[in-house]
């Protein structure tokens, strides 16, 4: 029997993990999440923790100054 969960991150519906024999299996469901979709983890939580990390990398990506290497 599969098991299906929904992950939110800051919330927002980051998308769903369903598991199977390989893990759990995660399905994107907003742009923002699609370079998790398809990616297997081994747990909802770790899912969790992917989608979590990756909204953290594009926070701290905007708030870096512009690189000033060139000048």
């Amino acid at each position: 029997m599969s098991q299906a969960y929904v992950i939110e991150v800051s919330n927002q519906t980051a998308g769903i993990v369903v598991s199977d024999n390989s893990g759990f299996c995660f399905f994107s469901s907003e742009r923002a999440f699609d370079s998790l979709d398809g990616g297997y983890f081994s747990s909802a939580r770790a899912a969790e923790r992917a989608a979590r990390a990756l909204v953290e990398r594009r926070r701290q990506a905007r708030t870096q100054p512009a690189s000033t290497s060139g000048i």
